[in-house]
């Protein structure tokens, strides 16, 4: 399975804030959005990092309440690591549990074309099996 095959069930669609936008601004939108993370995108509409919930409460840990009028480029992860769609499940995976993240930006050609979360992936690959054992019954069914 490929990142592609999640991005086909899950969507394309990425929620994104500007690198000047306050952090209450990126928490208001992942709340009203229901996600983890956002992608941070910079004055020419580029990916400069992505801001989770555990750099606001990183944030919210350093700064109290301040935090929340501080500009999200102050306190995003800008190193951000990425996949393709063409990558496998498995390496996603890995790379997620290497990096500690919990949410995967996809990158083909230098666009942004999707982001998965490591729920995504399990769920994706939980189907894939559920698929499997079902396949393996109807097998099973007909030589008894």
């Amino acid at each position: 399975m490929f990142i592609s095959d999640v991005l086909h069930t899950k969507g394309s669609r990425v929620v994104k804030v500007r690198t000047t936008d306050t952090v209450q601004t990126a928490v208001n939108e992942m709340a009203a959005q229901r996600i983890g993370a956002v992608v941070v995108e910079n004055e020419w509409m580029r990916h400069a990092g992505i801001f989770s919930e555990r750099d606001f409460m990183n944030a919210v840990a350093e700064h109290g309440a301040l935090a929340l009028t501080l500009p999200v480029e102050t306190i995003m992860s800008s190193t951000l690591v990425t996949c393709r769609p063409s990558d496998r499940l498995d390496t996603a995976l890995a790379a997620m549990t290497m990096a500690r993240i919990r949410h995967l930006p996809v990158v083909e050609d230098g666009r942004l074309v999707g982001i998965v979360s490591i729920g995504d992936l399990v769920k994706h690959r939980l189907d894939e099996k559920a698929l499997e054992a079902n396949v393996l019954l109807d097998i099973a069914r007909l030589h008894a």
